[in-house]
């Protein structure tokens, strides 16, 4: 724990910050192939169908990550701040809090649906046409690997608590590897012919894998971590400090799944290649998404650890120095897609019907995403302090307030292709709101005492 306690307190922020979120960044990407490759091999059957099983289907895999955020944000928020007490025992506490809910949920959640299918795929706005290929897919994904998906995301979480970023990413990585070299196997006709199911299966045995290498390096780690997966009473602080962090930030996601599912039930009433070119887009989208969301993960270890131990200036050094690598890279990334937006579509599907589709919501999506980075962080700021009640705010702004009203709206002003430009006004709007609660922070926090000479002279010395 050593080079761990040094990485938080004393290393340069640069470096501590590319330290903690390099490999959040890099699992995220990958991650991304993993996402992409469903729709880029499904897509190889040039069957819209198959493609919009995989679409429809997005919004129950994205309720997973309610889950995740539940017990696993929550927790390792726990975690962290602990660790800047130096409070070991709360963080025992709060990992096996945090692994055996998620576990109880994975269950239930796994249940529930096997139970409710039918409903369900309604509810997803699946028609008669894909309801059997959105079925198969979710069989796989939600019966049997709800689960795996769920463990495998929490325990990064927790390893990623306590400065092992490299570790929690190897393990996201190894799943997303192993995905990526199964889907075409299982879904191509030269394969095993399964089209979407084959996907979902292949999405399956990889989270195993990924769930299997965080199980093991804890067991291989016991005796030098602190996280502990024995069952345990977490007492009642534990609970009430995982959950007021975890409860916005599930419903944060829970309110992204309607999101979703009200696009996607806008999109059906436009046939299977509206929906198909509108998946598409949302994947290509979702590389810098991914990007945002590795640097506000990585980054909440750090904010965690300082905002608890007091060092409140360092703590800002390293939100700003990640809020300068987010506005930098984002802005780049939405310049390349805008530009290059039919050949990033036509990657996936050679239909030119869907490419003329993709590539018109490829544009309105891009456009949200220097804005996105700010609102990212600054929700991830709020998480690793303990402000749960802020996150949650923001995600009630994003998504109630302005992002659903303006799918309607747009869509009724401008049919099907305005519902691409929905988020991009939500981003706006919150980006502005981002900056002004962050400045309020910074001004209540205020300016603590310059760093103690004696801790600047060990640094430069182990520099």
């Amino acid at each position: 724990m050593q080079d761990r306690t040094y990485l938080f307190e004393q290393a340069p922020v640069p470096r501590a910050v590319m330290t903690m979120a390099a490999p959040t960044i890099a699992s995220s990407l990958v991650m991304i192939l993993y996402n992409l490759a469903d729709t880029y091999f499904v897509g190889m059957l040039n069957d819209p169908v198959q493609n919009a099983a995989v679409t429809l289907a997005a919004p129950v895999l994205l309720a997973f990550n309610a889950i995740n955020n539940l017990f696993g944000v929550g927790s390792s928020s726990m975690m962290s701040r602990a660790l800047g007490r130096g409070d070991r025992e709360t963080v025992r506490r709060s990992s096996s809090f945090g692994f055996w809910c998620a576990l109880l949920c994975g269950v239930l959640l796994s249940l529930g649906f096997t139970a409710f299918s039918g409903p369900a795929l309604a509810v997803l706005g699946a028609t008669a046409e894909n309801a059997a290929a959105t079925s198969a897919y979710l069989f796989w994904t939600t019966s049997c690997g709800a689960v795996p998906a769920i463990l495998n995301v929490v325990l990064a979480y927790m390893v990623r608590s306590e400065g092992a970023a490299l570790h929690a990413g190897i393990g996201t990585m190894s799943g997303c590897f192993l995905n990526i070299l199964l889907d075409p196997l299982f879904i191509l006709p030269w394969g095993l012919n399964m089209g979407a199911a084959g996907a979902g299966l292949a999405t399956f045995l990889s989270n195993c894998a990924a769930c299997g290498y965080f199980l093991v390096l804890l067991a291989v780690r016991r005796g030098r971590s602190s996280i502990s997966l024995r069952p345990a009473m977490p007492g009642r602080a534990v609970v009430l400090g995982v959950c007021a962090v975890g409860v916005p930030a599930a419903v944060q996601n829970l309110l992204n799944v309607t999101g979703m599912t009200v696009l996607n039930n806008f999109t059906s009433a436009y046939g299977s290649d509206a929906v198909a070119a509108m998946g598409i887009a949302q994947k290509i989208n979702q590389v810098p998404f991914y990007v945002a969301l590795g640097l506000s993960q990585g980054l909440m270890p750090l904010v965690s650890y300082n905002y608890a131990s007091g060092d409140h200036r360092r703590m800002k050094r390293c939100i700003l120095f990640a809020l300068q690598v987010a506005l930098a890279f984002l802005t780049a990334l939405c310049l390349f897609d805008w530009t290059c937006s039919e050949q990033l579509v036509r990657l996936f599907m050679k239909d030119p019907d869907i490419v003329a589709y993709g590539s018109r919501f490829l544009h309105g999506m891009c456009l949200c995403l220097p804005f996105l980075g700010v609102d990212f962080l600054a929700v991830g700021v709020f998480q690793a302090c303990g402000m749960g009640s802020r996150s949650l705010l923001f995600a009630i702004l994003r998504k109630v307030v302005m992002e659903i009203p303006a799918l309607v709206l747009l869509n009724r002003l401008w049919p099907l292709y305005g519902l691409a430009y929905a988020q991009t006004t939500a981003e706006i709007i919150l980006c502005v709101a981002a900056a002004v609660v962050l400045r309020r922070l910074f001004r209540d926090l205020g300016d603590p005492p310059a760093p103690d000479p004696a801790r600047l002279a060990k640094t430069e010395q182990k520099e």
